[in-house]
């Protein structure tokens, strides 16, 4: 049986690692690293409430249950905090990655980190994993520090990049796009979404399922994971509207010149798949075929 660590574990990709990894009890024992209460309705791992900034408290927990795996899905994402709080960003992306390198590599831990379409400047989209990054965020920045820390240590690695993650779980504290869209329409609301970024959206159990593959198969390097066609975030709404069968007159393009937003965002991300596709086996669909998907779930799922 596999030891598995999931970081993080009452976030959007954690509870749904947890759903997916506890489907089979007899190849993994899971236990759960988060602050607070557990927040999932899973009860059938070991959860352990922690802060993971806490260095000391850190590896003293990993030593005891010595995993096979860690899978780190902590992080500070949102992206203009992480431009005005800088610090509090390098701690948690940057620092405690460091950490987990540190004990990963004395313990021969296998480490899967999660990082992002944002550590690229945006000026061309469909990026390989072979593109050199050019951050022009601060949490583009933490996260490509992160990557630099792993890419540097002799750890057994794999390193997902990923973008805007979508999905539901129970007593989630922070929206995401699609749910963000949904409620406003629900609530006849004027939605008002930039025209002019382009992204390839994540539905989280995709990024879940990555997950599990890349510890199955023991998987070094970096891949890229998100669906396989990029969008306007204004088309993104627009399909959301569609799906959920809401009104898309509601939705009203705007410019980033005109959004203001703190931090600067890559105009177009998105990712090239190729990779994925032939050492991952893994065949990401399209946004909207996996947003009838979710659909299909929604009821299953609740905040």
């Amino acid at each position: 049986m596999k030891k598995v660590i999931i970081t993080g574990s009452n976030g959007l990709l954690g509870q749904s690692l947890l759903k997916l990894l506890l489907k089979e009890r007899t190849k993994y024992e899971v236990f759960g690293f988060s602050r607070g209460v557990n927040r999932s309705d899973r009860e059938d791992f070991t959860y352990c409430d922690m802060d993971i900034t806490k260095e000391v408290l850190l590896k003293d927990e990993i030593d005891k249950i010595q995993p096979d795996f860690i899978i780190n899905t902590a992080a500070m994402t949102q992206v203009d905090a992480c431009e005005t709080q800088k610090e509090a960003c390098y701690l948690l992306n940057v620092t405690v990655v460091k950490w987990l390198t540190e004990i990963c590599e004395l313990r021969n831990i296998h480490l899967v980190q999660i990082s992002t379409d944002f550590i690229f400047d945006g000026k061309k989209g469909h990026y390989k994993e072979t593109d050199t990054p050019n951050p022009i965020s601060y949490y583009g920045r933490s996260k490509l520090n992160a990557e630099a820390v792993i890419k540097t240590s002799a750890v057994q690695s794999t390193i997902l990049r990923t973008s805007l993650v979508y999905g539901k779980v129970p007593h989630m504290t922070r929206s995401n796009i699609v749910l963000w869209v949904k409620k406003m329409l629900e609530e006849k609301n004027e939605v008002t979404i930039v025209s002019d970024q382009f992204r390839a959206p994540t539905y989280v159990i995709d990024l879940a399922l990555a997950c599990k593959i890349s510890i199955d198969s023991e998987v070094a390097g970096v891949f890229n994971i998100c669906s396989n066609k990029i969008l306007s975030i204004y088309e993104i709404a627009q399909q959301v509207a569609q799906v959920f069968e809401l009104d898309e007159n509601l939705i009203k393009p705007i410019s980033t010149a005109v959004l203001n937003q703190t931090a600067f965002r890559p105009p177009k991300t998105g990712f090239d798949l190729t990779k994925t596709n032939n050492e991952l086996q893994f065949y990401p669909k399209s946004f909207k075929e996996d947003l009838l998907k979710f659909k299909e779930t929604f009821s299953e799922n609740y905040i």
